[in-house]
């Protein structure tokens, strides 16, 4: 029997529609002239066919969060997406007349982010940009009152991701983008773990940049959006041709743009995948607390929280170690075990989670393709491994 897999935060599976959607512009078996492999800059039937499955793409991907065709640039994927939104923006704010205000640049973040806004922020501080990272709660949750207090007169942007990719807390990002606004500060969010779980709207949030990965959507990897709202400048990431009007450098990934846009399309026209997830998180939360009770501890927020989230710490135990002995399940840990010492996920740190209880932390995340008796099955599986076996065969 195949593995059960809870690990959707992590990447999820091509839908099938949507590689169905590709077909036609990966090739054709038997004449390559039968398949859309043009050059969407080429100006003959091969280049425009391309181009106009692109620009159908981008309104797909538009029509999702609320944006217009022409504030989304198809990147390489999430990663790309933020560091050009974080590195643009501010060498947007280097260069030319904004270089004699602003000394040095700075930028405000949290200490959970992804490495996709870390690791950027590390760069630019490297070059002489002053960050701050703001701490959150013990729900992983930002607070507002306390970023804006870190704001100075060299602040060009804040960048606070959308919902935890660990514990799924979602983050005030409508708040923060009222103290932004106010204050004529950039505001980016990093909604590659939200977009397709929760509403995204980028004008009910406020925000001027988002980033979006193609593999948290059911599309394919190695491909994603930046939203730029019209007006905010950014220094291109990438340098070259004129693509995507002049902004991102690189002939278009056709197939990829078009497996995106039509995955942005089925979640748009399936709003209910979001409750069915939260049921079966909440399915394998009964029983996983039914059996083992106060053995078990969740991190992240009890209410504002990805519906498909579940991040818990199985006391006594530790995270990697405990998925070892579960090879019949595919999820991810927020602790890892090096020569004997063990080491607990940055976010369970921030979010002042005990060594001793964060340990045990693993994350499970269901998803569209996930059944009641993966959930079930998985449930008794771990019950198990926790050394409950007698609490496995009696939970419903």
């Amino acid at each position: 029997m195949r593995p059960i897999y809870l690990d959707y935060n992590a990447t999820t599976p091509v839908d099938p529609a949507v590689f169905q959607a590709m077909l036609p512009y990966l090739g054709h078996a038997e004449d390559v002239y039968l398949s859309n492999f043009g050059n969407p800059s080429s100006t003959h039937i091969f280049g425009k066919t391309a181009h106009d499955a692109i620009e159908r793409a981008r309104a797909q991907v538009a029509c999702l969060i609320g944006a217009q065709p022409d504030e989304i640039i198809f990147t390489s994927g999430g990663t790309e997406a933020s560091n050009h939104a974080i590195k643009g923006a501010v060498y947007a704010r280097m260069s030319g007349f904004f270089a004699r205000w602003f000394t040095s640049p700075h930028i405000i973040t949290s200490a959970i982010e992804h490495p996709a806004t870390l690791e950027p922020c590390a760069f630019l501080r490297k070059l002489g940009c002053k960050i701050t990272y703001v701490g959150v709660d013990r729900y992983g949750t930002v607070n507002p009152f306390f970023l804006e207090r870190s704001i100075n007169g060299n602040t060009v942007l804040v960048s606070i991701m959308h919902a935890n990719n660990e514990v799924g807390t979602i983050q005030p990002i409508h708040d923060i983008a009222r103290i932004a606004r106010e204050r004529g500060i950039l505001l980016h969010t990093d909604a590659a773990q939200s977009l397709g779980k929760v509403p995204v709207d980028v004008n009910e949030l406020g925000v001027d940049l988002l980033s979006i990965a193609g593999h948290k959507l059911y599309a394919p990897k190695g491909i994603g959006v930046l939203y730029v709202r019209k007006g905010v400048k950014l220094e291109p990431f990438i340098h070259g041709a004129g693509h995507e009007s002049g902004r991102r450098a690189g002939t278009e990934n056709v197939p990829y743009i078009v497996g995106l846009g039509k995955a942005c399309e089925i979640i748009k026209q399936n709003p209910s995948l979001a409750l069915r997830a939260k049921y079966l998180r909440d399915r394998l939360f009964d029983r996983l607390h039914q059996a083992l009770g106060d053995k078990i501890v969740v991190n992240g927020h009890p209410d504002q929280r990805l519906p498909n989230t579940l991040n818990v710490n199985f006391l006594g135990h530790v995270g990697a170690e405990f998925l070892q002995k579960m090879p019949q399940i595919a999820a991810s840990t927020g602790s890892a075990c090096h020569e004997g010492s063990i080491t607990q996920s940055p976010v369970l740190c921030a979010m002042g989670v005990p060594p001793e209880i964060g340990k045990g932390a693993v994350r499970l995340s269901v998803g569209r393709f996930t059944t009641e008796e993966e959930i079930d099955r998985a449930a008794d599986v771990m019950i198990r491994a926790a050394g409950n076996e007698l609490a496995a065969s009696r939970a419903p």
